[in-house]
C-alpha cells in the first residue's frame, strides 16, 4: 500500500466539477503537497465563469495559502472546459490520467425533482461516460473515486436515486474493468458548501430574517469541506475495489442549526414545511448494508454486494447491527454552536476557507 504522504506524488489527476465547493478545497489540499505533489491536476467543468474566477484567485494571490501552493498551481493545474455528459469531452480529459475524482453533480434536491432528466444526465450518464471511456479506449487509469451523498442511501428523491445509480455504475465497473480501482465516498451535508443550508441561513440573517426552516426536528449529518476532502484522500489511500467509504459524522436538527447561527439576535425563525424529495432523517448506511460494513480508521467501509468484488481471505468484523441514521448522532444546541465556532461559521467570524469564499458565489 502507498504511504499516505506519497499518495499523489507524481500522479496525474482529473477532477470533474473541480470548480465546485468540494472541488476547490480538494485542489487547494492537493496543491499543498500534503499527500505528495502531483505532476498534473486537470479540472474539468462546463462553467467558464467559475473557471475564470478560480484561476484569477490563484494568479492574483487572493487566497490565504502558502507561497508554494501558488507556485504549484502555476506548474500543475490545467483547466479544461467540457461536459461530463459528453463522451468525447470525457475521453479527451481522461487521456494520460492516473486518478479521477468525479465531483461533478446536480445536487439540489428540489431542482432535481422538477428536472429529473437533467439529474439523470449529469449524475448517471456522466459516470457511465467515465466507465465507457476507460473500458473502450483502454486508458490506464489506476483509480476512480465517485463522490456520493447520504441521499443515495434508501433514496426517496430523484437526486438520491441518481446518486445511488452513480454508486452502482462505479462499483460494477470494477468487475468489467479490473485494472482500474473504482471506489466511492458517501457523506452528508457539507458546511458552507454552495447550496447548503448554512450559507442560506447566513444570508437570511444578514438581511434581518426571517430564517426559514423546513421541519424543526429534521436532522442532517454535518461535516466541513476539509473533512469531506479527508474522506476522499483516505479512501484513495486504503479503499478496496468496489468499496464505499462513509465517515462517522455528527448530526444536528435544522432548528438547532438555525438557533446556533442566529445566536442572541432578535431574528425570527419560521417553519415552511418539508420540500419535494426531502427526508426527515438521512441514512448513511442502510440496514441491508450493515453486514457488509466494517470499521476502518475513521470510516465505515461498505463492501460491494457483488460476489466478484468480495475480498478474499479473512473478513473484517462487522461493526453495525442497524442502519446508521442522522437520528442516531444528534448533538445538542451547545454542541452545534461549538461545531460552528470551530469551523468559523458563526456571523462575525472570518471564514476558515483559505480565501476560497472570494469566488465561491460566482
Amino acid at each position: 500500500m502507498v504511504e499516505p504522504t506519497n499518495l499523489l506524488q507524481g500522479k496525474r489527476l482529473l477532477i470533474t466539477g473541480g470548480t465546485g465547493s468540494m472541488g476547490q478545497t480538494l485542489v487547494r489540499r492537493v496543491l499543498s503537497g500534503e499527500r505528495g505533489l502531483p505532476e498534473r491536476v486537470v479540472i474539468l467543468s462546463r462553467d467558464e465563469g467559475k473557471q475564470y474566477d478560480m484561476r484569477q484567485a490563484y494568479l492574483q494571490r487572493r487566497l490565504a495559502v502558502d507561497e508554494a501552493v501558488y507556485e504549484n498551481f502555476r506548474q500543475c493545474v490545467e483547466f479544461r472546459l467540457g461536459d461530463l455528459r459528453s463522451y468525447a469531452d470525457v475521453c479527451a480529459g481522461l487521456r494520460d490520467v492516473d486518478i479521477v475524482v468525479n465531483a461533478a453533480a446536480l445536487k439540489h434536491v428540489p431542482n432535481c425533482e422538477y428536472f429529473p432528466e437533467q439529474a439523470l444526465l449529469t449524475n448517471c450518464t456522466g459516470p457511465l461516460n467515465i466507465v465507457r471511456a476507460i473500458g473502450e479506449q483502454g486508458y490506464p487509469v489506476q483509480t476512480v473515486v465517485g463522490i456520493s451523498t447520504d441521499k443515495a442511501c434508501k433514496p426517496v428523491s430523484v437526486m438520491g436515486m441518481t446518486k445511488a445509480l452513480h454508486e452502482r455504475i462505479f462499483t460494477s465497473a470494477g468487475v468489467q474493468i479490473p485494472h482500474t480501482r473504482f471506489i466511492c465516498c458517501r457523506y452528508g451535508n457539507v458546511l458552507a458548501s454552495r447550496g447548503s443550508v448554512v450559507p442560506l441561513f447566513q444570508e437570511q440573517i444578514r438581511r434581518g430574517g426571517p430564517v426559514t426552516i423546513t421541519v424543526p426536528e429534521m436532522t442532517r449529518f454535518l461535516m466541513s469541506l476539509d473533512e469531506a476532502v479527508d474522506c476522499v484522500l483516505d479512501a484513495l489511500a486504503s479503499a478496496r475495489q468496489g468499496e464505499t467509504f462513509v465517515p462517522c459524522a455528527p448530526s444536528a436538527t435544522v432548528l438547532n442549526v438555525a438557533r446556533a447561527l442566529v445566536g442572541d439576535r432578535s431574528i425570527p425563525i419560521e417553519v415552511t414545511g418539508i420540500r419535494p424529495g426531502e427526508k426527515l432523517h438521512e441514512i448513511m448506511v442502510a440496514d441491508e448494508e450493515c453486514h457488509q460494513a466494517s470499521w476502518r480508521g475513521k470510516y465505515f467501509a461498505i463492501r460491494s454486494m457483488l460476489p466478484e468484488l468480495q475480498t478474499p481471505g479473512p473478513v473484517e468484523a462487522v461493526t453495525l447491527n442497524k442502519e446508521f441514521s442522522s437520528a442516531d448522532t444528534v448533538i445538542s444546541l451547545e454542541e452545534t454552536v461549538q461545531l460552528f465556532e470551530r469551523h468559523r461559521l458563526l456571523p462575525g467570524q472570518a471564514p476558515a476557507t483559505s480565501g476560497l469564499e472570494l469566488f465561491e458565489a460566482a
